[in-house]
């Protein structure tokens, strides 16, 4: 591969990291807007609040930039660029065409789920290097429930991947069949709940309470630094629902795919994410207890058994 094609395979990841998340946002705007009856993202600019997105960022970058005087500033600062840059790795990862990703490696399952795992690590220094009691909540709220939800995360893929026979995600699209809707369909439910967990987003946004803590780990954080712990979450969501779209509703797979398989990829991760963001217009937020029950004692046995089953399948037909 060429010094020229690599340069280009990783400015599409990162025109892909800046863009699609500013969508996601927009969308939620948008959709939280019309469900729940808000009336200001409806006018900023006039026609159906197409400004809203570009007023957030510019209110943003005005916004002073704050160290707290007893923060580890190091580690306060990086934390951010920790939180995003993950993200940017795993969109570079996910084929959304045959033969199209901008970074083709063998085991790009393992790899996705090692990198968004580095990702949660930034709200963790955040809220240690806050210097401030509410930011140390949230951050060991934070590690308490990533730590419950990776483990269903890691098991229902982990049952696709055996379904599939490989390790490749691109692999994964090309055995997939509709029959997995059913089949593997546990195993997707426990990846959207975890994946909603892994994001820290409604139901499961103790971490960030704003009633509660403050704004947990992001409390002391103000203008970009904020704002990329922000594009962050939305970053997760493009990832988790082109991931989810991948895996579970075969990816490129469609009419045309030789020609359209890169809108069908994008399609079904669109799909995914205004799913996520309808649930966090419509759940309340659950207890710290709540959500390591739902983890330990509902999610957990849930995964395995489909990992049994995906087992149990693969022995048959084969």
């Amino acid at each position: 591969m060429s010094l020229l094609e690599i340069s280009l395979r990783s400015l599409a990841a990162l025109a892909a990291v800046l863009v699609l998340p500013l969508v996601a946002g927009q969308a939620e705007h948008k959709v939280m807007a019309h469900m729940q009856g808000r009336l200001g993202p409806m006018y900023a600019g006039g026609f159906h609040g197409w400004a809203q997105l570009v007023a957030d960022g510019v209110k943003f970058v005005q916004k002073e930039d704050i160290t707290p005087a007893a923060a580890d500033r190091s580690v306060f600062r990086l934390a951010p660029a920790v939180a995003l840059i993950p993200y940017v790795i795993a969109i570079a990862l996910l084929p959304i065409h045959p033969g199209l990703a901008a970074a083709e490696v063998p085991g790009s399952v393992l790899l996705v789920l090692a990198v968004i795992g580095v990702g949660v690590l930034g709200t963790l220094m955040a809220g240690w290097a806050s210097a401030n009691k509410y930011a140390l909540v949230g951050g060991m709220r934070s590690a308490a429930q990533l730590l419950a939800y990776e483990l269903p995360l890691v098991l229902s893929v982990a049952s696709v991947a055996m379904a599939a026979g490989t390790l490749s995600l691109a692999g994964v699209v090309e055995a997939w069949s509709p029959w997995w809707l059913v089949w593997q369909l546990p195993g997707a439910i426990v990846f959207l709940i975890a994946a909603t967990a892994e994001l820290q987003r409604v139901p499961f946004d103790a971490p960030i309470a704003d009633s509660e803590v403050v704004m947990g780990p992001w409390t002391e954080y103000t203008g970009l630094r904020f704002a990329f712990f922000m594009l962050a979450e939305y970053a997760g969501m493009v990832v988790m629902g082109l991931l989810f779209g991948i895996l579970w509703l075969g990816g490129w797979q469609g009419p045309f795919a030789d020609q359209l398989g890169w809108l069908w990829t994008l399609a079904k991760g669109s799909l995914i994410v205004l799913l996520i963001i309808w649930i966090r217009v419509s759940w309340p937020r659950m207890r710290e207890d709540q959500l390591q029950r739902l983890a330990w004692t509902v999610l957990v046995p849930l995964a395995l058994a489909q990992l049994a089953l995906t087992a149990i399948g693969v022995v048959v037909t084969t």
